[in-house]
């Protein structure tokens, strides 16, 4: 055996050790021994729009509140108009007034200083479930109400002069939420919303998005009854909810499978889905607006690395049983580098417009885009800031 060989065979038998034992901990699912990866089902890459914006719109946002809001989820203005209003990293809700933030409502009975202001967005992450970590925001128009989907305490609701925020439900037939996240309510005031997983939290989002796995679900809550349904079940990362302007449907994105779904709420297909739209990349939120157009947040834009390995679920599973950072998953699958789109739907589904930075410039991420007297107001949990385009 020559030396060469005995160099290359000790270098393999390292890498094997290495890669078997781990030593770093570099795992990206670590924590889930025994986890799976799941098909993801998604559209022939022809079908995907390109949904491209030549003069980077995005780019000419407006930064607004820099460092005054950590990881503004959403977005809401209240009956009057005032706002707005935005659940932040810590796990506070708070209201600009015109001139200052202010705390407006939190969702924790636990907070304490650990709950305080940090100087960055992912030192919150290890206390999220104790200092809570509201996501969507949205008003009753009729009482004035902020009901609240706090990924890790539930649905909640708060009155109009804010403060703890109280809980409406946090399980469905016997299952408990793992991660909710987005919500609308109707004119009888029941609330539609999504629990992306039942088995991986909000701190766990990236372990949910390699894994595919489908424990997600569409839910409605009913006042009256004080009742939760599960609308639908088996959902990829379920995400943004919004009702159409006539209420006669509701759209949820489904991440992983890059798409937004239609629920029939009225007429003869109540009680129905079908696909709405496949989008240009993976959703996060959804908003209507006063024409009854809807405003979709895009995280990244759908990847010929996420295209192939998305129904390869045992490829996956392999590659993420190899020491290799998450972080590099993840920016495999968003295409090496943070970006910004937000694309226009009507309401039958057909691709209106896209606004974008592609380079990530100044605005590197999404969540939500909410539209108001001509001005689009653009939260991202990845950004300390608001954009105004």
């Amino acid at each position: 055996m020559t030396s060469w060989t005995v160099v290359l065979a000790g270098l393999f038998l390292a890498a094997a050790a290495y890669c078997g034992l781990d030593p770093l901990g570099h795992r990206p699912m670590i924590d889930f021994p025994g986890f799976e990866a799941y098909p993801i089902e998604l559209p022939a890459w022809s079908e995907v729009p390109e949904a491209r914006d030549p003069e980077e719109r995005l780019q000419r946002a407006e930064v607004r509140f820099l460092s005054q809001v950590q990881g503004p989820e959403s977005i809401a203005f209240d009956p009057q108009g005032r706002g707005p209003y935005t659940g932040v990293a810590d796990g506070r809700v708070l209201f600009w007034n015109g001139d200052s933030w202010s705390d407006f409502a939190h969702t924790s009975p636990n907070r304490s200083e650990i709950c305080n202001p940090n100087p960055s967005l992912f030192s919150y992450l290890k206390h999220e479930h104790i200092c809570g970590r509201p996501l969507g925001l949205r008003f009753d128009k009729k009482t004035g109400d902020l009901y609240i989907a706090d990924a890790y305490f539930g649905l909640l609701k708060v009155g109009p002069q804010g403060g703890l925020a109280t809980l409406l439900t946090n399980e469905a037939e016997g299952v408990p939420f793992g991660f909710t996240n987005d919500l609308d309510i109707d004119e009888e005031g029941s609330a539609y919303f999504t629990d992306s997983s039942t088995n991986y939290k909000r701190r766990n989002f990236l372990q949910l998005i390699f894994s595919g796995e489908p424990s997600g679900r569409l839910l409605k809550y009913n006042p009256v009854t004080k009742e939760t349904t599960v609308l639908r079940g088996g959902l990829q990362f379920p995400n943004g909810v919004t009702l159409s302007k006539d209420g006669s449907f509701l759209l949820f994105c489904e991440g992983s499978r890059y798409r937004i779904n239609r629920y029939w709420l009225k007429g003869e297909k109540a009680g129905t889905s079908d696909v709405f739209a496949i989008l240009p990349g993976f959703p996060d939120n959804v908003r209507t607006n006063e024409k009854g157009e809807f405003w979709v947040a895009i995280h990244c834009r759908h990847s010929m690395y996420a295209h192939f390995m998305g129904p390869r679920n045992q490829l996956r599973k392999l590659l993420l049983n190899l020491p290799i950072p998450a972080k590099y998953h993840y920016f495999m699958l968003i295409g090496g580098k943070l970006h910004a789109l937000i694309v226009k739907y009507s309401p039958n589904g057909e691709l209106i417009e896209a606004l974008e930075d592609s380079q990530g410039k100044v605005v590197k991420a999404v969540s939500e885009v909410e539209e108001k007297d001509g001005k689009l107001w653009v939260g991202s949990v990845l950004m300390s800031f608001i954009a105004v385009y």
